[in-house]
């Protein structure tokens, strides 16, 4: 019966001149010919196709029969045997159909799927369309369409993360970047066998430039290289990565060109949509490029040999800044790779404090800061102490006493505090173990630290519990100055400090002790009735109060707590006899120098 229909429509336009084919007939043929797939038709419906008195019918109106056609090839239930002929149809239409129908008939048959169909979408039509599009007049927008509707479906596939995820490539988003090579080779090709830069060329050019960069962003910007040991030359991104890249400099973007004058004043494109995008779109993209060529390597060979350790330095970290900022597991990984990268080649104490002038200098350490502290992944919190520590080392002295400033008053952590805390205790016994002190961790320069580091910041009031660790680092730091450093030569200017140290520091810990332990025994005590009755109850810790728990877990909290406090006393008490006896030693010296 819908191969009957299908005849008495082709029959009743045969006899019509293109243009008065009418919007029934379109609908009719479609309708038609989509009953021929269904019911099974599809020998008579290739007979029809191959005919040639129906050329006109099938190039005006052969698009139409696309979807039914694709849906059948993508359908895994039908016999080889239809699918085949089904291949053969599909080719026909190709072949015989209005190029320009065609072209947008393809592209929303990519946009339709979802899931794993996307890539079973796109890996079928890549050819077709590739075919299609060199047959249109407006080639440059028609390339920009079909990469732009691609690129759109591959973002929505997730990126395999695992060596075992993209051997397996499930979403087949691996398969998918290699076709999509093969796929622009072809263009990329024309544009550098065009040597009159027309301007069609030219659009051309802007259209690969655009899909490159997108494709710098997503999948590579999150994708995960598998170790050059263990790839063999089939790590599916690496080779993706390195294609877009190569297709970078062909079209006349050579990406040394590219990475180094991003972020200048100074104009990058050649057309002032990309300069819009600049700051919007092509920081990611940027920072992909750096991962790309200074951590994997690929096309380094390109780089010229003579930058120096600290220029690339200065021109990753805007990179790495970008990478940190992102919450990806994947990314800020990438963005510790590329700091550790950057800051191996530089020799320790080498990077001079003007460069903490630059913006990326001193936001790279407080985003390394934000993902020691806030990351829930503690690989990523261990590597990024690790890097914090490292950037540290390479800073000279001046450089590292400007840090050291600027963390105590962002960090806003008692953890971190007493990291840079500990830090500077390394600081000041290196000065005085040399011949000529250094004037960053001895004297005034060294008090004026000091001022940040033994304070409490509410005074008796503090949180003892939550800055626990910055006082107990500052604690010890101060039992170090005690035993180092002797009144009478007072290098490090502590003693002509001691009394605001007293007054801002330790008198108001003693009372701050004193009322968190009187506290906290108050609260055992509480916890001790209700364990008796058997009650659940909330206690306040750390000024936050804890959620109804046993009262057996309860009193292990707040025993810690105490705990805590009785170390802290403890220590306090040992910096306040060494204080004793040094000052008393002093006087006993000065009296028999008299």
């Amino acid at each position: 019966m819908a191969v009957e229909e299908l005849q008495s429509i082709i029959k009743r336009c045969q006899i019509l001149e293109e243009q008065d084919f009418k919007e029934e007939d379109f609908g009719l043929f479609q309708l038609a010919g989509q009953r021929c797939i269904e019911e099974g038709h599809i020998d008579q419906l290739l007979e029809i196709i191959q005919n040639e008195k129906n050329k006109v019918i099938i190039k005006n109106m052969g698009w139409n029969l696309i979807g039914p056609v694709v849906r059948c090839l993508l359908c895994k239930d039908k016999e080889d045997a239809k699918r085949k002929v089904c291949f053969l149809i599909f080719d026909l239409l190709v072949k015989l159909c209005n190029p320009k129908e065609l072209l947008l008939g393809l592209l929303e048959l990519i946009e339709e799927p979802s899931g794993k169909q996307i890539s079973q979408s796109i890996l079928l039509l890549l050819q077709p369309l590739q075919t299609v599009i060199q047959k249109v007049h407006n080639k440059a927008y028609s390339i920009g369409l079909a990469l732009s509707t691609l690129w759109n479906q591959l973002s929505l596939l997730p990126v395999p993360y695992s060596k075992e995820q993209i051997q397996m490539d499930d979403y087949g988003l691996c398969q998918c970047c290699k076709a999509l090579i093969e796929f622009t080779k072809p263009f990329v090709e024309e544009v550098i066998d065009n040597k009159e830069n027309s301007l069609e060329n030219e659009k051309l050019k802007d259209e690969l430039l655009k899909f490159c960069f997108k494709s710098l962003k997503c999948p590579l910007l999150t994708a995960q290289f598998l170790e050059q040991s263990e790839e063999g030359g089939n790590d599916p991104f690496r080779y993706f990565a390195s294609e877009i890249i190569g297709f970078l400099s062909a079209i006349g973007h050579p990406f040394p060109k590219m990475i180094f004058n991003h972020g200048r004043k100074k104009r990058t494109w050649n057309y002032l949509e990309f300069e819009e995008e600049e700051d919007k779109q092509l920081a990611d993209s940027m920072a992909s490029l750096a991962y790309l060529v200074f951590v994997q390597g690929i096309r380094i060979d390109q780089l010229p040999m003579v930058l120096s350790p600290l220029y690339l330095l200065q021109f990753n970290m805007g990179h790495i800044e970008v990478f940190l900022q992102r919450t990806e597991e994947s990314v800020i990984s990438k963005g510790l790779e590329l700091l550790e990268n950057s800051l191996l080649r530089i020799e320790d104490s080498s990077l001079l404090y003007q460069y903490l002038e630059i913006k990326s200098f001193l936001t790279v350490p407080q985003g390394l800061v934000k993902v020691m502290t806030l990351c829930p992944i503690e690989t990523l919190r261990k590597k990024s102490l690790a890097m914090l520590q490292l950037y540290i080392n390479k800073l000279d002295s001046q450089g590292k006493y400007t840090l050291f400033r600027c963390l105590l008053n962002t960090s806003n952590h008692s953890g971190v505090e007493a990291f840079i805390i500990q830090n500077i205790k390394n600081q000041i016994d290196m000065s005085l173990k040399r011949t000529h002190n250094n004037k960053w961790f001895t004297g005034p320069q060294l008090v004026s630290l000091l001022d940040l580091v033994l304070f409490l910041p509410e005074g008796a009031e503090t949180d003892l519990l939550q800055n626990s660790d910055r006082i107990m680092a500052s604690l010890n730091l101060l039992r170090y100055l005690v035993i180092k450093d002797n009144e009478n030569d007072n290098q490090t200017g502590l003693w002509t400090e001691l009394g605001n140290i007293e007054n801002n520091f330790l008198k108001p810990l003693h009372i701050g002790l004193n009322m968190s332990k009187a506290h906290y025994e108050a609260e055992i005590k509480n916890s001790q009735e209700a364990q008796k009755s058997k009650d659940l109850c909330s206690i306040t810790v750390g000024g936050e109060e804890i959620p109804n728990m046993p009262p057996e877990m309860q009193l292990k909290v707040l025993h810690s707590a105490l705990f805590t406090f009785d170390l802290i006393e403890s220590v306090l008490a040992r910096v306040e006899e060494l204080i004793e006896i040094k000052t008393k030693s002093t006087s006993e010296e000065n009296i028999g120098i008299k």
